[in-house]
């Protein structure tokens, strides 16, 4: 029993003892504290049931990725609607408080017009007049809303349905082909956002969105919307689309007109009729056709508006006349400051004989380009006010915007001598002086004349006529290139002269507008108008801003001088002038200019009324083809001048010089011969001036510049100048006479 006793008893779980305890002691697993670790052996089961249980599983698991998927998407929409939230904050707050929201001021439009009031071209970010809904044609605002926004009448500024519809078709079609956006949202885009295609961006237009609908009504904001919006080629708002694309009021269009305009909205330049007619057609189709889907319109005028063919309209601001608008849009600031509202400017020039100019320059381009390889011509018209009556910059504006007539400077060649005679005529000079007409050295310079021809003695008349180099070298050096250039300034050329002998044959560069502007004293008896292409500015309303009457015009040149200078010049457009292709039956004088290996060709010609100088050349400075001042600058200012003196009375030109008899003919006081073969040899003589000279003017004489004036004036028209006392000494001779070296060679 002890021995029993002191043995110790292993206890079984789950298991038959293979060897029972005598007293019977077992303990089985369900009796265990902690349960084993081991796994008790798998009952076998029925086929049947294992199939039931899989099924079973199978079922659930369905069910259950399907509840989670739910659950996971409401959980990530929750997550996605903070942060959009979060966002819409975070940008939100880098906005000015809405209290400082407002709508900022329309552009103001600048509309300019010609003397007799026909529209030249509205300039600024606008482009044309501001209208009510009620003012426009209401096929503009029907047709902007049906393919549009065609809810926008309903929304509250975002269109969650278009929205939804436009990101649908965005995805299915793997790319980014509708925005979805409201007009309201494209207005506040306009109003106040850059076009820039950020996250800050769009959210800034949906609140500014949100902002408008609250502030405004639908009405208005659609106005807003048509007034502002971009039409493509240059036009903002309706009102200049309607006059850019159809030449008439967006007050006068009609539904196919409408719908053409609507269709720009999606891609102003892309689908511009002055670009694609066929497509700006397509579009316009397709917009009459979402109007129909409206109930806008019927089908029959659907019909009606989609049979009128698509034409193309002319390329962006193509008429010369836009060279006057740039030009004046770049005079308002100095005139008026900031503008601040819409304002009309009245201009100096004619309409009328812009085209005329026009047509001048292009045709002869058109016929001689290629085969004379021009490319450009400018041509600037000034009355005998200073007023500019026309002035075209170039062959085509739309191709070019560079304003050849006012801002190219080019070498004038012989259409500087003038001035060079003019200097001569004042040191005492006359129209008979004689010069010798023969090659000459000064320094390390040979002036020749055009083909190298010589003709000896010639009167100063006879040189000027013919264009003689030579001759206008020695006159140069006889009085000095000082004098030439002081002469030419006072005349009203502005560029920078260079003092040197060469400056006889015009080798420093001027503009066309300046050379032209400088010509005006010949053609108006010696007086310096301010030359000026607005007369008058107002506002919308008719408030003065500015008005330019001429004002008071200095004399410049004596009377004299000027009745021998037209006497010489008119020798120009004379049979055997250099310009006799210019003439045209009325008194008229003028100079011809071609520089070195033809690169530019210039004529500049002045009768009692217009003074208008034309040039021929290209941009790069390549040489054309043998063409020269008398050749197509002649021609255009022929077809220009004849065109625009039709139906005006003949009028002489001013000053007036006769010839001396044979017995007043004396000793001429220029240079003694220089005892050089290359100067050439024997003694000029000049004619002594009559008395034959116009008695001073008095200062209020107002002098009529022959129907070339502005209607509508209370006073004499501005075309006319009113002339005051001259000066004394303005233009006489030189109070100290310039030293040449035929004045040292010939002891003067």
């Amino acid at each position: 029993m002890a021995g029993r006793r002191d043995r110790r008893i292993e206890p079984s779980f789950g298991e038959p003892s293979r060897t029972a305890p005598e007293d019977g002691f077992s303990v089985r697993e369900e009796d265990r504290v902690v349960p084993s670790r081991r796994k008790a052996a798998p009952k076998r089961k029925s086929s049947k049931a294992k199939g039931q249980r899989r099924r079973g599983r199978s079922g659930r698991g369905l069910l259950g990725v399907f509840g989670r998927l739910v659950y996971w998407c409401f959980v990530l929409a929750i997550w996605g609607g903070i942060a959009a939230a979060g966002i819409v904050v975070y940008y939100g707050a880098k906005m000015p408080a809405a209290t400082t929201w407002e709508i900022p001021d329309r552009a103001p439009n600048i509309k300019i017009v010609s003397v007799d009031g026909k529209l030249i071209a509205n300039r600024g970010m606008s482009g044309g007049e501001a209208l009510t809904l009620k003012e426009m044609s209401p096929y503009i605002p029907e047709a902007v809303v049906a393919i549009e926004d065609r809810r926008f009448y309903s929304h509250f500024g975002i269109d969650p349905i278009g929205l939804t519809r436009a990101m649908v078709t965005n995805v299915l079609g793997g790319r980014f082909s509708q925005g979805g956006s409201t007009l309201t949202q494209q207005l506040a885009k306009n109003l106040f956002l850059k076009p820039d295609r950020t996250l800050e961006r769009k959210v800034q237009e949906v609140l500014l969105a949100l902002w408008l609908e609250h502030k405004h009504s639908k009405d208005q904001i659609l106005q807003m919307y048509l007034n502002r919006v971009y039409f493509g080629s240059g036009a903002y708002g309706v009102e200049a689309a309607s006059r850019r694309y159809f030449g008439k009021s967006a007050r006068d269009v009609t539904l196919s007109e409408a719908a053409l305009l609507a269709g720009l909205l999606k891609a102003p330049s892309r689908l511009s009729p002055a670009r694609d007619p066929k497509a700006a057609e397509e579009r316009a189709q397709l917009v009459l056709a979402a109007m129909q889907d409206e109930g806008m319109v019927s089908a029959k005028q659907v019909a009606t508006a989609m049979s009128a063919p698509a034409t193309r309209a002319p390329s962006y601001w193509t008429g010369s006349e836009n060279y006057v608008a740039d030009t004046v849009m770049e005079e308002l600031p100095d005139l008026i400051g900031e503008v601040q509202g819409d304002i009309v400017v009245d201009t100096t020039v004619d309409l009328t004989l812009q085209k005329i100019a026009e047509k001048s320059i292009r045709e002869l381009i058109d016929q001689n380009g290629k085969k004379l390889n021009v490319s450009q011509g400018a041509l600037v018209s000034i009355d005998s006010s200073g007023a500019v009556r026309a002035m075209v910059g170039g062959y085509d504006y739309s191709t070019s915007q560079f304003d050849r007539a006012s801002e190219a400077k080019r070498q004038p060649g012989s259409a500087f001598k003038p001035f060079v005679y003019m200097a001569a005529l004042e040191a005492g000079r006359t129209p008979d002086s004689v010069r010798n007409d023969a090659p000459i050295r000064i320094g390390k310079w040979t002036p020749t004349n055009f083909g190298g021809k010589y003709y000896g003695k010639v009167t100063l008349a006879t040189a000027l006529a013919k264009s003689l180099n030579s001759v206008a070298a020695q006159l140069t050096m006889e009085v000095g290139p000082n004098a030439v250039v002081e002469a030419a300034h006072r005349m009203g050329i502005q560029s920078d002269l260079t003092a040197n002998t060469s400056i006889a044959l015009g080798t420093s560069e001027v503009t066309p507008l300046e050379l032209t502007a400088a010509y005006v004293p010949f053609a108006n008896g010696g007086y310096r108008p301010e030359i000026r292409f607005i007369r008058r500015i107002t506002t919308a309303d008719g408030k003065l801003l500015y008005a330019n009457d001429g004002g008071n015009t200095p004399r410049v040149v004596k009377p004299e001088i000027v009745g021998m200078m037209d006497s010489m010049m008119a020798g120009t457009v004379q049979v055997g002038g250099t310009a006799k292709k210019a003439a045209f039956g009325w008194p008229s004088a003028g100079k011809t200019g071609t520089s070195q290996n033809s690169r530019d060709a210039w004529f500049v010609g002045y009768t009692a009324n217009l003074t208008t100088g034309v040039w021929f050349g290209n941009d790069n400075g390549s040489p054309m083809k043998k063409v020269t001042g008398g050749t197509l600058p002649a021609q255009a200012w022929h077809e220009f001048m004849l065109a625009a003196h039709e139906g005006v009375p003949v009028r002489p030109l001013p000053g007036g010089w006769k010839r001396a008899p044979a017995d007043a003919i004396v000793q001429d006081d220029g240079p003694a011969p220089v005892p050089s073969a290359a100067v050439g040899t024997g003694q000029a003589r000049q004619a002594v001036p009559t008395a034959s000279r116009q008695p001073p003017q008095p200062a209020t004489e107002t002098v009529d510049a022959g129907g070339f004036g502005m209607p509508g004036e209370d006073t004499a028209p501005t075309a006319s100048i009113r002339r005051p006392v001259p000066p004394g000494d303005v233009g006489g001779p030189l109070k100290k006479k310039s030293t040449s070296i035929l004045d040292i060679l010939s002891g003067g």
